[in-house]
Parts: C-alpha cells; sequence; structure tokens
C-alpha cells in the first residue's frame, strides 16, 4: 500500500511538472504448473511420436469356476437295499477301479440267493426228469406226449434259473460269484459298494449303520488329472465365441500364474433363466494344484478393431490416475489425463486425453515428470 501510495505521489509530481510517469511493469503470470519448457540436456533424454493406430481386440472378463471333467466322475450306489456294515475308504483317497468302498449286508440279496438256488434245485430234478423219460419214451415204456410235458418241464426250469441268475447280476454279482454259490450251496448276505474308475473320492454320503436303497448315491469319484473351466457368456457377446478360441484364465487362489488355452466346447443353448451360453476349457492337472469349486475369470478376446494404443513407457500415474506429456510446441510440453481401456502387449487402449495430430512423449517421459515437479516446488506450486 505504501509502495502503491508512493508511486501516485512521484506520478502527482512528474505531472506537476510536466513530464510523463514511467510504465508501472505488471505482475508475471503465474507458471501452468502441468506445462515444463525442457531444455537441451532434457531434450536429449526425450522421445516423441504420434500414436497410429493398431488392430486390436477388446478383452471381455466373465467369472467362471473349475469343475470336475463330467466324463471322468462315477456317482456309485448300492445295488441292494442293505445296511452299512463297514467303510473302507474316506474323502480325498484314491481308488482304483474294482476296489472295495463299502460292505453292506443285505436280507434283499439273500432272499434272492435262496431263489436261485431253489431254481437250480428245480433245474436239476427237471434235467433228470426229462433224460429219465427219453430213456423209457426209447423203451415204448410212456407215450411222446408224456414225453414232451417232461422236456416242457425242463426247459421252464432253466428259464427260471436263467431269470434268478439275471437277479444276482443285477443285484452285483458276478457270474463266477454266482458259479459259486451255485457249487457251495452257501448264501452270503454281504454286497459291496465297488469303484467303477480310477480316481480319488471326492465325496462321501454314508455312516455305518445307515440303510441305504439302490438309488442312492453312496460315494462319487472323479479322476482329478484332468479338470474343466466352465464359463457362463452373457447372451449379448455370445456370437464372438468360438469352439477352439484361445483364451485365458485368472484364478484368486493362485495370483501368480495365468493359464492359456482354446475353448473346447460351447454351448449350442441358451440357458433361458440367466441369458448365458455356457462355454469350457480343458485343463490339466497331474500336481492338483487346481481344485474343484476354485473361482476363476475367463478373459475372452472380442472382434477386432483399429484402435490408438499409447506405450506403456508414455503413461504416468498419479493419485489414481493416468497421465501423459503432449508435446505443444518444439521445447514445450503439457501433462495431460487420460482415459484409458484394456491393456494390449506393451501398452493401453487410448479412449480419449490425446488428438490425433498430437504428439506425445514415448520415452523420457518420467525424467520429465520429475523435471516439472521439481520445478513447481521450487515456485511453491
Amino acid at each position: 500500500m505504501r509502495r502503491l501510495l508512493g508511486v501516485i505521489t512521484l506520478s502527482a509530481i512528474l505531472a506537476a511538472c510536466g513530464e510523463d510517469p514511467p510504465p508501472v511493469a505488471a505482475p508475471p503470470a503465474p507458471k501452468d504448473p502441468f506445462v515444463i519448457v525442457a531444455g537441451p540436456d532434457l531434450m536429449a533424454r526425450v522421445q516423441v511420436a504420434p500414436l497410429g493406430e493398431t488392430e486390436v481386440r477388446d478383452t471381455i472378463r466373465v467369472p467362471g469356476r473349475i469343475e470336475v471333467n463330467e466324463t471322468k466322475v462315477a456317482r456309485l450306489g448300492s445295488p441292494v437295499t442293505g445296511r452299512v456294515s463297514d467303510i473302507e475308504v474316506r474323502e480325498g483317497d484314491d481308488v482304483r477301479r474294482g476296489q472295495i468302498l463299502a460292505t453292506l449286508t443285505s436280507t434283499e440279496l439273500s432272499n434272492t440267493q435262496l431263489e436261485y438256488l431253489r431254481a437250480f434245485s428245480q433245474r436239476i430234478v427237471a434235467d433228470r426228469a426229462s433224460t429219465r423219460a427219453s430213456q423209457l419214451h426209447d423203451a415204448d415204456v410212456i407215450g411222446t406226449a408224456e414225453l414232451q410235458r417232461r422236456q416242457a418241464e425242463s426247459d421252464q426250469a432253466k428259464a427260471d434259473l436263467n431269470a434268478a441268475a439275471d437277479r444276482l447280476k443285477v443285484l452285483g454279482m458276478s457270474e463266477r460269484a454266482i458259479a459259486r454259490l451255485a457249487k457251495e450251496r452257501r448264501v452270503d448276505s454281504t454286497s459291496h459298494v465297488v469303484a467303477s474308475i480310477d480316481g480319488t473320492v471326492i465325496d462321501r454320503r454314508i455312516s455305518p449303520g445307515q440303510v441305504v436303497q439302490p438309488a442312492d448315491t453312496v460315494y462319487i469319484v472323479a479322476d482329478l488329472s484332468d479338470l474343466w473351466i466352465v464359463a457362463d457368456v452373457p447372451e449379448t457377446i455370445a456370437g464372438t465365441v468360438r469352439t477352439g478360441q484361445n483364451v485365458e484364465v485368472e484364478i484368486p487362489a493362485l495370483p501368480d500364474r495365468r493359464l492359456r488355452g482354446a475353448l473346447s466346447f460351447v454351448s449350442v443353448t441358451v440357458n433361458p433363466d440367466t441369458r448365458t451360453v455356457r462355454v469350457r476349457m480343458d485343463i490339466p492337472n497331474w500336481e492338483r494344484q487346481y481344485k474343484p469349486a476354485m473361482l476363476a475369470t475367463v478373459l475372452i478376446q472380442g472382434s477386432p478393431q483399429q484402435r490408438r494404443v499409447i506405450p506403456a513407457s508414455a503413461i504416468i500415474r498419479e493419485d489414481n490416475r493416468e497421465y501423459a506429456f503432449v508435446q505443444t510446441a518444439g521445447d514445450t510440453f503439457a501433462l495431460r489425463q487420460l482415459s484409458l481401456g484394456d491393456e494390449f502387449e506393451n501398452g493401453r487402449v487410448l479412449l480419449s486425453g490425446v488428438r490425433p495430430d498430437e504428439k506425445v512423449v514415448v520415452e523420457g517421459a518420467f525424467h520429465l515428470n520429475n523435471e516439472r515437479r521439481q520445478r513447481a516446488l521450487q515456485n511453491g506450486g
């Protein structure tokens, strides 16, 4: 204020003396903290270039999960109604095909064995009677009608025996076990749940003393050396997905790796409830590092498009925003905020922030930004 009064007083005195007052210097315009003029040394470390268009594919992220290979899973049950007397394996155990998983005691099995033994005895009696009738007929002791009746009884006994054997097979008895039953004539009410494939027990649904029915699933055995990654793709983008298409998969439980493969299946129908199309990829799992029900994210490449891509070396990240230096003059650069899309090779898709006719700093942006910040601090910015 005093300085201003002094200037006014001096102007008044000069005016009284008939002289023009000296011009008053205007205050300097404040510097833009986002603009920097680079010196020769800094310019030597900076490289600028226009951003050309490149053919890129948008990445579609679809939630997925790991599932067992349904072609390599067996849902096992008891062939008979019975009570569980012994459990041989637990969840997580590896089993071989034909291995006994559980033992049951079944009155249904013992009753069916008794029926088979009765049919077996009747078959022996009927065969002997038919043979004796044939001898008597040859000796002209009995007539043809009697011979035919005895032969018919033998044929019926044979059919009854075969039917009884078939019922035992349905109840899980093998040909060898049935032959042993006929030879030893000893009823055994013990039945077994047997593995039908090599694999791992992933579910056990029985306990000792429990009564199970043939329709009950008591064990689930799966071959975990080969799994599926399954995802449900929205109907709106399902047209860009096809069998054999390359995809990438991220698994949150294993953040240090990304799987790459091809889709082995794309459903031919749309789920009417979710409006999605199911897709899947096969993955080997010899080391058992992947587990069914793990969550996953499937990255599917969309249709190719011409887009501008900015190199990663040109991108500066501050305060959770992305910037780049745009050349406004030969040695002048402005820090410009960007809007970026998906990653593409060593860069990002540029959505907005740089005009097509502008050049950006593609090398040396880090050094340029450090110099800009230092100058801003020196100027009190």
